[in-house]
């Protein structure tokens, strides 16, 4: 770990972190960071808020574990390549913004997050996603799009308040039958991979599904149209666009996107 340089924009060290425990906000974002802040851990429970956006920090230290009461941790656009086991002691987490690192994997205690509401981590080297994710019954959003995924995990149909997965760009072959349980997504993108056909069911019982990207996979419009709960599917995404419209919402020039490749 390190120590923020002296010459930080807004004062002096001790008047920065005066400043800091007031507002319980710590913004370092574009700070030319190699190394985690010792001043940042040594303030513990004071810190709700954590900003390393784009930075060259490579380590998250075990001590990040003192920060009990932090809310939203954002380290995107850094060198991280791995996580602490301790990271899962953070109980007040609600958002976890991990975008453009070089992680490779999710340690397990990432299910013992279970007020976390946000968890994106794209744009990173991700083979896979741990099975205690399942255990994430707060999550509303899961953005993994850009890694190297095969599939999602069986135990995601457990995240009972998922609205919206993002999983873009990666090899994803088969999705699991429990994406099923999800009755409060909205919205479902898997462009760029490899899905030949999506479970059986999905339209039926994700009742709240409006928006269905599967563009540049091995699946057809005429599989999609095939489907069982096709039809209301089409009813949930036009009432979706229409709802669009009336609200002056600038579309796009491909109007309303069916989602999948002709």
């Amino acid at each position: 770990m390190g120590c923020c340089a002296s010459n930080t924009a807004g004062g002096s060290k001790a008047n920065r972190i005066s400043r800091w425990r007031s507002t319980g906000i710590v913004g370092l974002r574009d700070s030319k960071l190699k190394t985690f802040p010792d001043e940042v851990i040594e303030m513990e429970r004071a810190v709700r808020t954590l900003d390393l956006t784009h930075n060259k920090i490579a380590d998250v230290p075990g001590e990040i574990s003192k920060l009990i009461n932090m809310q939203r941790l954002l380290i995107a656009d850094n060198l991280v390549e791995r996580l602490p086991g301790n990271l899962g002691k953070l109980q007040s987490l609600k958002v976890l913004m991990l975008d453009g690192n070089r992680i490779s994997c999710l340690p397990d205690e990432l299910g013992q997050l279970v007020r976390l509401e946000q968890l994106s981590i794209s744009r990173n080297m991700l083979i896979y996603l741990p099975d205690t994710i399942g255990s994430l019954r707060n999550l509303v959003l899961l953005n993994v799009s850009n890694n190297r995924l095969k599939s999602l995990p069986e135990s995601v149909g457990s995240c009972a308040s998922l609205e919206e997965i993002q999983a873009n760009d990666n090899v994803v072959e088969e999705l699991p039958a429990s994406l099923c349980n999800l009755i409060q997504l909205k919205s479902l993108c898997l462009d760029n991979n490899q899905v030949n056909q999506i479970p059986d069911g999905l339209l039926i019982h994700c009742k709240s599904l409006q928006n269905l990207s599967l563009h540049n996979n091995p699946i057809s419009m005429d599989q999609f149209q095939l489907m069982e709960g096709y039809q209301e599917f089409e009813e949930r995404r036009k009432k979706k666009f229409d709802k669009q419209i009336d609200s002056n919402v600038m579309m796009g020039s491909k109007g309303l996107d069916v989602g999948v490749d002709k």
